[in-house]
């Protein structure tokens, strides 16, 4: 219960921490003061991205980009319809996780050699969506979509 309140006051506290930061300005340190340790770090063509998951308690993964000069050059929530749009049949999985980040939950259905990753989001302005993409043995994306997410309905009774 401690954990879950604990992820929670981080979810709430996301909109200063980001107010804090400014592109081009703040630093890969200032980044880690306001966020912690990222859950993953890839290198791109723009730097390095550090992954911020909100997932599962939140709706929101967050990219963060450092530059090559050490500045932050990009701020992103990626849990978007945009992003969504870029998740293709083939995909292979290790290219998903960087667009999307961790997601929420992972439910194998081993008769069907496939697996549903799923992550939590917000169709503004706010109705509660859950994106799922299903990957194949090979781990790439078979199939994928959003839908309403029925969980909360459950929660809200």
């Amino acid at each position: 219960m401690a954990v879950m309140a604990f992820v929670l006051g981080l979810a709430a506290c996301d909109p200063q921490r980001i107010s804090e930061l400014e592109e081009g300005v703040s630093t890969e340190a200032d980044v880690r003061a306001r966020f912690g340790e990222p859950e993953n770090i890839w290198d791109s063509p723009a730097g390095r991205v550090f992954e911020y998951n909100r997932q599962p308690q939140g709706r929101k993964n967050y990219m963060i980009t450092i530059g090559p000069d050490g500045k932050m050059a990009a701020l992103r929530q990626v849990l978007t319809p945009e992003n969504f749009a870029k998740v293709q049949r083939g995909m292979a999985m290790e290219d998903l996780r960087k667009l999307l980040g961790k997601p929420a939950r992972r439910m194998p259905y081993p008769l069907r050699n496939e697996t549903e990753w799923e992550w939590r989001w917000t169709q503004p302005p706010n109705s509660p969506m859950v994106f799922i993409a299903t990957l194949n043995d090979d781990q790439r994306v078979v199939r994928a979509g959003s839908s309403p997410d029925r969980s909360t309905e459950a929660n809200a009774n």
